[in-house]
């Protein structure tokens, strides 16, 4: 990848001119956008530019690294379960689905539930319209009709069968997908109206690095990806946010350890539990931490630990917009997440003090941006402790170090939202540095930023080329 356009300081911006054509002659203005609206891939690159710009444009005297994804952990913490006993596969049924589970593995397993509740409900329909079909034959010489009906039936179900079989599941259908238009990766571009197919093709053989990136790049999706955040996690913050905002010292009030393990337990075994009315807000506040707590690696992730600390030791008009560029480094499962989360804890904030509604006074809940930094700071950014030295280390610089912490969560909570927008800058230099490889994928994506932008958004041919880009790069 190229070098990106760099920024003179890591703040946020929300303005900027950045026009680009697309083959088809119409001209998108780049909008501030959230960063669950952008294609997989474009998330991909949009971790390389912040990357680059922590590098060049930040001074956090530390060494960065952009976090994996969980995928290498998992696979050691399965050995380790594996390793326990061989001999006792009946008991694979009760490895954890939820706690002290990486996050993309939490979010696989949900999908994988949601996806045998889908077989089954399909499996029901097939069979009442199966039976459906066998009612108006029933008065009418029941044996010729019904064979005949089984046999039809039985040679037209084939295929669905198989399509739904748990080794070859079928493919979700892309009128669900989010986005105007649909298209999986790069390889399902439709090679009448690009020719990126060819180019792939044709291409010389390049450098090992870059057929890692374009081998990468093929296996992403062009369109924005489902939303992953664990069922858990939402599930908690809906009940909360539903019967808890007006509990006094939500989060501090203790539970019931029993229903919280059965709740657990519950979760664990891939139960749709359904967090109602009845249920105690601080049991489920308690499930909600213990979750967080006992992940294998902290939701803001090890790596990027001491850098999101020294993001403090910047100029206050910087700090916002290193911590952005930090949660661009993350993980989508880890970053969606977050926003899940920092969305729910700043509307418990937001409810934190007394307030009369309709001549009658409202009871806080006391927790403010502070209150809940204090109690999910530690659970959200911690570092793994090595060896017993690391706990040998001066009360009073543990306790500068858990100032910062939550001083560095607080800051997430009071400017959740503009943490997870992505600026037309920033926009602009992921498409430049998609341009340098794949020309006709920035033009696909160009057409769907179009379809999704308002009228007003979508700008009528004007020649205009993107900015260090002439015009012809975009004509057929």
């Amino acid at each position: 990848m190229g070098d990106p356009v760099r920024r003179q300081k890591p703040q946020l911006h929300y303005a900027g001119d950045f026009t680009w054509n697309s083959m088809s002659g119409r001209s998108v203005r780049l909008r501030s956008v959230p960063i669950q609206s952008l294609s997989e891939l474009e998330r991909a690159r949009l971790q390389e530019v912040a990357f680059y710009q922590l590098q060049q444009d930040c001074d956090l005297s530390c060494q960065i690294t952009i976090p994996k994804d969980g995928q290498k952990r998992k696979k050691s913490l399965r050995k380790k379960l594996d390793s326990l006993g061989k001999e006792k596969n009946k008991d694979r049924e009760f490895i954890p689905q939820a706690f002290g589970m990486p996050l993309s593995q939490v979010i696989a397993n949900d999908r994988a539930y949601k996806l045998k509740q889908d077989l089954q409900k399909d499996m029901q329909k097939d069979a009442s319209d199966f039976v459906a079909s066998l009612l108006p034959f029933g008065n009418k010489k029941q044996n010729k009709e019904l064979s005949s009906s089984n046999s039809s039936l039985s040679s037209t179900s084939e295929t669905p069968n198989e399509s739904t079989s748990p080794n070859t599941p079928e493919p979700a259908p892309r009128v669900r997908r989010r986005g105007a238009m649909s298209v999986d990766s790069i390889t399902d571009l439709d090679d009448n109206q690009s020719r990126l197919l060819e180019a792939l093709q044709l291409s010389l053989p390049a450098e090992a690095q870059s057929k890692k990136e374009k081998a990468r790049d093929k296996k992403l999706s062009l369109n924005p990806i489902y939303r992953q955040v664990p069922r858990l996690v939402d599930s908690c913050c809906q009940h909360l946010e539903k019967y808890g905002l007006q509990t006094v010292g939500i989060f501090r009030v203790g539970s019931s350890k029993k229903r919280v393990r059965q709740l657990r337990e519950e979760f664990d075994r891939g139960i749709d539990v359904s967090l109602e009315e009845e249920h105690s807000v601080h049991d489920v506040a308690a499930l909600l931490k213990e979750f967080l707590r006992d992940m294998p690696d902290p939701l803001l992730t090890r790596e990027l630990y001491t850098p999101f600390l020294h993001t403090l030791l910047l100029e206050p008009e910087e700090q916002l917009g290193a911590l952005q560029l930090l949660i661009y480094l993350l993980p989508p499962c880890n970053c969606d997440t977050l926003h899940r989360l920092l969305q729910f804890l700043a509307i418990v904030a937001s409810r934190a003090d007394d307030i009369s509604k309709d001549g009658q006074e409202v009871t806080g809940n006391k927790m403010t941006s502070l209150n809940l930094a204090t109690i999910f700071g530690p659970n959200l950014l911690h570092k793994q402790k090595s060896s017993d030295k690391e706990f040998s280390v001066q009360s009073s610089a543990r306790a500068e170090e858990s100032t910062t912490i939550i001083a560095v969560v607080q800051k997430m909570i009071e400017n959740y939202e503009a943490l997870f927008m992505v600026s037309p800058d920033l926009q602009n230099e992921v498409l430049i540095s998609l341009l340098e490889t794949d020309p006709d994928v920035v033009d696909y994506l160009l057409r769907r930023k179009a379809s999704q932008l308002s009228t007003s958004s979508v700008l009528p041919a004007a020649g205009q080329a993107c900015p260090q880009h002439p015009a012809s790069a975009f004509t057929p």
